[in-house]
């Protein structure tokens, strides 16, 4: 049997910004543990890309607003016969949590913008070479010390994220779990359609077919155009069978 490739893309705005995030803070765990001068930029690299996202926007107020919407969502599902209560319940219990979480929160990555050394090395990370140990000698003593000392400062960075985390977390899931696959069929390569009140589209091909989606698309419309991974050689069929979901 065939691997099945997912391929996700936003339709707004707040969806491309979180799922930016979720893509940056699965590389941070990636990282771990930071063993050397590769894994430790790996590591400050993307800290870095997540304080600039954080500079765009009231980010908060967003995952607020979205939490209190899928609340909202969940309280209509209650009174859908066959549904179990219980579950709606322990996922409504969620939300608030999270929401309370968050609000308590400091700002958003407030702790990585106050560390000296995150400070220093972001500084240094677009000039060619600029991490080496006679422009950093404070990374490159930190690269030196215990790995336990290490693990438990960057534990502690990581953990200052929780909050946005686990907010996007769960966000991502409900939404995610609103879509059903539906087997779809593309014409010489090509494939358009609506998608009202979505956010997200999810896309599956079979990684024997060789082939990706660029797609475009934003609110209620969207178009994919299939292409070939080998753009000499390779070939995309008349009718292509895809799976597609709108979130």
């Amino acid at each position: 049997m065939s691997e099945v490739v997912l391929f996700e893309h936003p339709l707004n705005e707040k969806m491309r910004t979180w799922l930016r995030i979720e893509f940056l803070i699965n590389q941070l765990y990636e990282t771990l543990p930071i063993t050397g001068t590769i894994s430790a930029l790996c590591l400050f690299r993307v800290l870095s890309e997540l304080l600039d996202l954080f500079e765009r926007g009231d980010m908060r107020t967003e995952l607020l607003k979205e939490l209190e919407k899928q609340q909202q969502k969940l309280r209509f599902w209650v009174d859908v016969p066959g549904v179990d209560e219980h579950i709606i319940q322990q996922l409504r219990e969620k939300l608030k949590y999270q929401c309370h979480t968050l609000i308590s929160a400091p700002r958003l990555g407030q702790k990585l913008r106050e560390d000296r050394l995150i400070a220093l090395v972001r500084q240094r990370l677009n000039i060619p070479g600029g991490c080496c140990s006679f422009d950093l000698p404070s990374l490159h003593i930190w690269l030196h010390q215990q790995q336990s000392l290490r693990d438990m400062q960057v534990e502690n960075w990581l953990e200052s994220l929780n909050p946005l985390n686990n907010s996007i977390s769960i966000i991502l899931d409900l939404i995610r779990q609103t879509g059903v696959f539906h087997n779809q069929t593309s014409l010489n390569g090509f494939y358009q359609n609506n998608a009202e009140g979505a956010d997200l589209l999810r896309l599956q091909l079979t990684l024997e077919d060789k082939i990706y989606p660029q797609i475009s698309g934003y609110k209620s419309r969207y178009a994919i155009r299939f292409l070939p991974l080998d753009n000499e050689l390779g070939k995309v069929p008349t009718c292509l069978h895809f799976e597609l979901a709108c979130c």
